[in-house]
């Protein structure tokens, strides 16, 4: 990446939504601008999972200040990430669809283990370089990210359903602190937390640092009130949790440091915080100035650069799997072949016809992960692996894309009707099931004899052009890919197989 070249990560968060726009200078990110909007979508959030309209609706126009903000950045330069709120709703598509549209790039829902390692990547991409062990905490709306790292690999990560706006919304509903509603809201976080214990014990970090909201506040007040500057001590949290049960209700609340954006939630964050120091022993936390929005932008950078974890994820899986490495590079080189030879390149940006081609690259070397449970219906299955994997560095829906393109590289296509309105997704799909198709000997194929193109005149449709000689040679091959042909017919698309001097077969 160039000197000089603009960034921006968006974290829709449960509580904020927040726009770090940063600058690339010699390896390193430096602050342009940051946004913060107290949009508390979590609190939108009923018990049946549904976000109100009123909550979509604050998204949205938040949305729409920081797509101003952004206009003439590059798609490979911007990322937008969604926490445990987008999470949890049902309705998560009504208001991601609209989002995105405002906002103008996509938004990613990213598991709680992917938001661990991004946050992790923050925090530690901010301090100095050093060989401690880490372990890093964050208290969001509505979960609670702790990671145990050294240097900048994180080694255990974890997200728990506990935060200042769910805690706040069920033990301070009323706006008001007492002594047995902080003792109420300790004793649920820390029966939430409390596999944390086994997983960070406390000979396995040295120093203890807290990322974002909850933990910021925390230490701005204590040292507003003559604390040393970014700790956050036992002792401190105690004489905070005081002067909260001496005000009695929010309104009374007089505290310098404390956000009036922040003090509906700060019961139910202290509580949370106070839990964490009870039952990882911890004496004292630093305050960090990474946080989830500075991973994004390093993530970005990564990928920009050529090291994408998520390639070197998809390797790992695959050998988790005992996937035939030599089979998935042949799927993969013919899908990627007959891709570009359909693919509307001039219509499209040079780097997302890349990304394209990478996550086609992906789904080929993961197509036969599901053998390992069963040959029959081995697409099924690795499709259902990838719907349920954590794999660092992918968002949700960005595994769910790859594992609709291995449930449907064979089979009937009507169970993905709705994917193929999407023409980018139909393309990846024909290639893929083309490429499985002339790789079926487990065998290179002969692609000089073989095409696909688009259908002159036709802009739903493709023909495969084959030479006669090659019709000959590859019988068996030719059967499959008739039977292709039939299997589209049934679908929106057209594929038609022809003689290379045009004549139909």
């Amino acid at each position: 990446m160039q000197n000089g070249q603009l960034l921006a990560a968006i974290d829709l968060g449960s509580n904020s939504f927040r726009l770090e726009i940063g600058l690339f200078e010699n390896d390193h990110i430096r602050r342009v601008e940051y946004l913060k909007e107290t949009v508390r979508q979590g609190n939108g959030l009923d018990s049946d999972r549904m976000l109100s309209k009123e909550a979509m609706q604050r998204g949205w126009e938040c949305l729409a200040r920081f797509s101003e903000r952004l206009a003439g950045f590059g798609p490979s330069f911007v990322r937008a990430v969604a926490t445990q709120t987008m999470r949890e709703a049902k309705n998560r598509d009504e208001f991601i669809s609209h989002a995105e549209k405002i906002l103008g790039f996509p938004i990613e829902v990213i598991s709680g283990r992917e938001e661990a390692r991004l946050i992790y990547s923050g925090v530690v991409n901010l301090l100095p370089q050093s060989d401690e062990k880490r372990l890093v905490i964050d208290i969001g709306g509505r979960s609670t990210e702790i990671i145990l790292g050294k240097g900048y690999k994180p080694q255990t990560m974890e997200s728990y359903r506990v935060g200042s706006v769910k805690w706040s919304m069920k033990y301070f509903a009323d706006g008001q602190f007492s002594p047995s509603a902080f003792e109420w809201a300790e004793v649920a976080a820390k029966a939430v937390l409390d596999e944390a214990l086994s997983l960070y014990p406390k000979n396995s970090w040295d120093l203890a640092y807290g990322s974002s909201g909850t933990i910021g506040a925390v230490a701005d007040v204590l040292q507003a009130a003559g604390w040393p500057e970014e700790v956050i001590t036992r002792e401190g949290l105690d004489w905070l949790k005081e002067k909260l049960i001496k005000a009695e209700r929010i309104e009374n609340l007089r505290l310098e440091g404390v956000k009036e954006d922040r003090k509906p939630v700060i019961g139910g964050g202290l509580a949370v915080l106070c839990a964490l120091f009870d039952l990882m022993q911890i004496d004292t936390m630093h305050a960090a100035q990474g946080a989830l929005r500075h991973g994004v932008l390093y993530d970005l950078l990564q990928r920009e650069e050529n090291t994408d974890l998520r390639s070197a994820m998809v390797l790992a899986l695959g050998k988790r799997f005992a996937v035939d490495i030599a089979q998935a590079d042949r799927v993969e080189r013919t899908a990627l072949e007959l891709f570009k030879g359909i693919l509307d390149k001039p219509s499209l940006q040079a780097s997302h016809a890349k990304r394209l081609e990478k996550k086609l690259g992906w789904a080929a070397h993961l197509l036969e992960i599901g053998t390992r449970i069963s040959h029959s219906d081995f697409h099924k299955h690795g499709a259902y692996i990838l719907d349920n994997a954590d794999l660092p560095g992918f968002s949700m829906p960005e595994l769910h894309r790859l594992s609709q393109l291995i449930l449907g590289h064979r089979g009937k296509l009507k169970k993905l009707e709705i994917e193929l309105k999407n023409p980018e997704f139909m393309i990846q799909l024909l290639s893929l099931r083309l490429a499985a198709i002339l790789c079926h000997a487990r065998r290179e194929p002969d692609l000089k004899g073989v095409s696909l193109k688009p259908m002159e005149g036709s802009k739903t449709g493709f023909v495969i052009e084959c030479k006669k000689s090659w019709i000959q040679q590859w019988p068996q091959s030719v059967h499959l890919l008739r039977e292709e042909c039939i299997a589209w017919q049934k679908s929106s698309w057209q594929l038609e197989f022809l003689e290379i001097n045009g004549k139909t077969v």
